[in-house]
């Protein structure tokens, strides 16, 4: 309906006006595959965090980025995250990155993270950064003891 009305609008503006027809080009933008190997995407993650002057909001922005990917980040990318929070001074974000890499580890965390914590541990102990089960954060701060288990 909206279509003929359109073209009946055009001819008589084209008419009235004699003005040639409009040419439209149509482009479609569709997506190409990546050709990077996970070699080159470690790479990529580990020198972004590797450099020198990077703040604590490119710091985000790039675990933000990683985390929208589907995986979960190599010990060698998570070691450069920390140690870029180490440089930019946030220990915050640092117990936040090892609480999205816990996360990111999905159904399979009980698999995944102790490995991760294990390779990830001399930088840990480097660094002074405790883990969220260290800190007490796996925890609720105010769970309050089952009535049923009081007595």
């Amino acid at each position: 309906m909206f279509r003929t009305t359109a073209l009946r609008m055009h001819s008589l503006v084209k008419g009235a006006l004699n003005v040639s027809k409009p040419s439209i080009t149509a482009t479609r933008f569709m997506s190409s595959h990546s050709t990077e190997t996970d070699e080159q995407f470690d790479a990529r993650y580990e020198n972004f965090f590797n450099r020198k002057d990077i703040d604590g909001w490119e710091i985000r922005q790039g675990i933000n980025d990683l985390c929208g990917h589907d995986l979960v980040p190599e010990p060698k990318i998570i070691i450069a995250a920390l140690k870029a929070c180490r440089r930019a001074n946030d220990y915050a974000l640092a117990i936040r990155i090892i609480e999205a890499v816990k996360d990111k580890c999905g159904g399979k965390v009980n698999e995944i993270y102790p490995y991760i914590i294990q390779e990830i541990r001399p930088t840990l102990t480097e660094l002074g950064i405790d883990t969220p089960e260290e800190l007490g954060y796996d925890k609720p701060e105010l769970a309050l003891e089952s009535v049923y288990d009081i007595h």
